[in-house]
């Protein structure tokens, strides 16, 4: 049964499915009561960019959030170290195991978005060989093989395409794919002032980083601000990030050629990337 936090919150696409699949799926928290578009106001002389109905942009800006600003707790219940890089927590589970961080986040919104955009052969995600690995595929039963240079598919299963097993798909997305292989599978978008909801900040590498646009606010005269979400090392809940510059303020007004400084990672040339065709 849903909470009412996560009432307030659910809404659908098309009238199909559910817009967030794993409030459906679970319990929820009774304390979900806000997005990030209705507890953040965009900063002073900016406006909320428009987006288009049912994007990916629009579903971000309309995540809930757990109530007040909350402990970020790792994947094994444990609270992170670091309690200042946040200012709100989304309402959605880490998994039991060390596998949803930061680029698998990033992946874990993206993936759940399409599922409930009722998009499902859309979801696909390669794994760091190259290999694509979508959710159509192992929704029917088949399952990867990973060993030497090359993964195989081999079916293993029956169907299943309950959210059970799409989380089962993602942690095997989360063990084979990570920052590196997203960053190939990303296009680069334009420049920092054409930046929209659902572009990605990332730096390639083992481990790397990325962080998720959120939410984008516009200003008159062309800036830019945009509202970061994160997970990291080791896997925790993902959480809209605080302006260390600025302590209290979730938004970042960018700058062309100039680094992007986040709590725990610094991004020396930030370039705008995005989900482009599926890899199916």
């Amino acid at each position: 049964m849903l909470s009412l936090g996560s009432f307030l919150v659910l809404a659908t696409l098309g009238g199909q499915s559910p817009a967030y699949p794993w409030l459906e799926a679970g319990p929820g928290d009774a304390g979900a009561r806000s997005t990030i578009a209705s507890r953040f106001a965009p900063p002073t002389g900016f406006e909320r960019a428009p987006v288009a109905s049912g994007s990916f942009a629009a579903w971000l800006r309309e995540l809930p959030l757990h109530e007040g600003r909350g402990e970020v707790h790792l994947h094994d219940g444990s609270l992170k170290a670091n309690q200042a890089a946040h200012l709100a927590i989304v309402d959605i589970d880490v998994g039991a195991r060390d596998l949803q961080q930061c680029a698998d986040a990033v992946m874990r919104l993206r993936a759940e978005y399409l599922l409930g955009a009722d998009q499902p052969d859309e979801i696909c995600f390669r794994f760091t060989d190259g290999t694509p690995a979508a959710w159509s595929k192992w929704r029917d039963g088949w399952r990867p093989k990973v060993g030497g240079k090359k993964t195989t598919w081999t079916k293993a299963a029956k169907v299943d395409s309950s959210h059970a097993s799409f989380r089962k798909y993602l942690d095997a997305v989360f063990t084979y794919a990570g920052t590196a292989s997203l960053e190939r599978e990303l296009e680069r978008a334009p420049s920092l002032v054409e930046v929209a909801g659902g572009d990605v900040f990332i730096e390639p590498g083992f481990p790397g980083h990325a962080v998720v646009v959120a939410d984008v606010a516009a200003a008159p005269d062309g800036r830019r601000a945009v509202l970061l979400a994160q997970s990291y090392m080791p896997a925790q809940q993902i959480h809209v990030l605080d302006n260390p510059a600025h302590p209290g303020d979730p938004w970042y007004v960018l700058v062309e050629r100039q680094p992007l400084q986040t709590p725990e990672w610094r991004f020396e040339k930030p370039e705008v990337r995005r989900f482009g065709k599926s890899c199916q």
